[in-house]
């Protein structure tokens, strides 16, 4: 005591300050509270990602946007913790998990969400836009120095074709919505969804840039106009067909993003089960006959048909097609793109096809009465035909065949399968949620004998931003054409009433029975079903 008692005595008061009053003192020394600079720093950034959320929300509508972006400013942090405990409460009360682990499982999506997001999103790699003879739009507009004055122009060009490739996109519209704007959209996994929304005149100029690569009249407005044009961006060769149209307010371009991806398709890749993997590459090894594929525009018929012939040995089998256009390069594969220009028609390019030897032969459409029936002799005389028609189901294609007036007794002879396929979202992976069943939906699913446990729900996340779904499956129906159906084709008029009145509905029901396994296994939603197939 007498040595503390010394200390007390003897030094300066300043040295022996209790640490409460050296805090005091620092806080007068400073300008700010560091506690509450912290703090304000993590609210602010709370509410940017409330924000960002609600931006990507299909929860939000478009026209509450902006009121949430105010709400989010205000009280981000406090409303997301809000809606944060219903959703888990809401999932908790759902399946057995507890409330505790529903949290550590979304606390666990979140980060994976963070990890998934690319670093440094603010450099872009380059991406190189050519015409058809290899000049970059750069050396079309005669410019090599960055300072021209549209130069921003073809940055913006390029900066909407890399951000399509970036996101998957399969087209690209570019719409005038009135005098003053245009709408720039994006078809990805068969969904349209709006990029982002430009002025007239900005936009004017990127479609004439896009013309110009394209090698279209950048003069011509109104009258309907085709071109094509590549795309290099890191290891991706991309090829691009445009077309233009004179519309209301101003002009639109649809640009197709060919898929350079489908030559590396496998018949595992389109999404069959064991049992219809087994049918088609039953039918792939017969020397001869003819498989068609039906479905709408965009039901990936294409890409079907590349993943059938990577099944077949081309070292062995003279393989040449007839595509309009041609969408991806088949190695050891003869292939020949239509052009009306040079009166080079799927007709005129069969028959020659039929003095070149062909093993295996694939005709991108069947549009008129003289491609089906050189197509179907074809098949008759030992070769393999893959083709397709655009028809709604099986039986809409044996009436559109016998429509044409391809003859029954042809028609029986050479048919070996018929594919009808649809295309459905692949739920994402890292949002999707239980799914929320009704009453009656689960009274008829256990009458029906499917299993409900296993079904999702779309949530959203950033990585799928904000859909809930990511990349696509096939839905497929087969039809093979057994001796007794080609019995039944060539009675032509019992077939047609037949397939009239039963054969399009049951053709849906396969469909949608196919579908309702994939619901059920947990790759698609029941919404993603009804959307597609209905």
């Amino acid at each position: 005591m007498q040595i503390l008692d010394f200390i007390s005595n003897n030094l300066p008061p300043t040295l022996y300050l209790s640490s409460i009053q050296k805090s005091m003192v620092a806080e007068t020394l400073l300008p700010f509270n560091p506690t509450k600079l912290v703090f304000f720093i993590i609210w602010f950034y709370l509410c940017l990602y409330f924000i960002q959320r609600a931006q990507f929300s299909p929860l939000v509508p478009k026209k509450f946007r902006s009121i949430s972006y105010i709400i989010g400013l205000v009280a981000g942090p406090i409303l997301f913790l809000f809606l944060l405990i219903i959703d888990t409460a809401k999932k908790s009360s759902k399946s057995d998990i507890s409330f505790f682990e529903t949290i550590v499982e979304q606390i666990r999506n979140i980060i994976l969400n963070i990890r998934s997001a690319k670093p440094g999103l603010g450099k872009k790699s380059p991406i190189k836009l050519l015409d058809s003879s290899g000049r970059s739009i750069k050396e079309i507009y005669g410019h090599s120095s960055d300072k021209r004055k549209d130069s921003h122009i073809l940055d913006l060009t390029e900066q909407v074709i890399a951000s399509a490739l970036d996101q998957r996109a399969s087209d690209i519209l570019i719409d005038p919505t009135s005098d003053t704007l245009y709408k720039i959209r994006f078809r990805v996994d068969g969904v349209l969804r709006t990029e982002k929304e430009i002025k007239s005149e900005t936009c004017k100029a990127i479609i004439n840039s896009i013309k110009a690569v394209s090698s279209m009249d950048i003069s011509e407005k109104r009258r309907p106009q085709d071109g094509a044009f590549m795309a290099k961006k890191d290891d991706i060769n991309a090829s691009f067909r445009v077309a233009s149209a004179g519309v209301l307010n101003g002009e639109k371009l649809s640009i197709r993003v060919l898929n350079q991806q489908a030559s590396t398709f496998t018949m595992p890749d389109v999404g069959l089960v064991e049992k219809q993997y087994s049918i088609i590459q039953s039918a792939i090894q017969k020397p001869s006959g003819m498989i068609l594929m039906c479905g709408p525009t965009g039901s990936g018929k294409t890409t079907t048909l590349y993943a059938m012939l990577n099944e077949i040995d081309r070292y062995t089998r003279n393989v040449i097609t007839v595509e309009d256009p041609i969408e991806a390069m088949l190695p050891e594969t003869s292939q020949i793109e239509i052009n009306p220009k040079a009166d080079i028609t799927f007709a005129k390019a069969l028959r020659s096809i039929l003095r070149q030897d062909p093993d295996v032969i694939c005709v991108g459409e069947i549009r008129d009465e003289e491609t089906a029936e050189i197509a179907l002799r074809a098949a008759q005389t030992g070769h393999l035909v893959l083709a397709t028609i655009h028809c709604q189901s099986n039986a809409a294609a044996l009436i559109r065949l016998l429509d044409l007036g391809v003859s029954p007794l042809l028609l029986s002879s050479g048919l070996n399968l018929l594919i009808s396929q649809r295309l459905v979202r692949r739920l994402c992976e890292h949002c999707k949620g239980p799914a929320e069943l009704t009453e009656s939906l689960i009274r008829e699913f256990q009458s029906k004998h499917v299993d409900y446990t296993n079904m999702f729900d779309a949530v959203g996340c950033r990585r799928c931003s904000g859909t809930g779904y990511w990349g696509r499956t096939a839905v497929l129906d087969l039809l093979p054409i057994t001796a007794e159906l080609k019995a039944d084709i060539a009675d032509n008029k019992a077939i047609i009433d037949d397939l009239k009145n039963k054969g399009d509905k049951k053709g849906r029901t396969n469909l949608r029975k196919e579908g309702l396994r994939k619901v059920s296994l947990g790759i698609t939603s029941l919404e993603e079903l009804k959307r597609v197939i209905g």
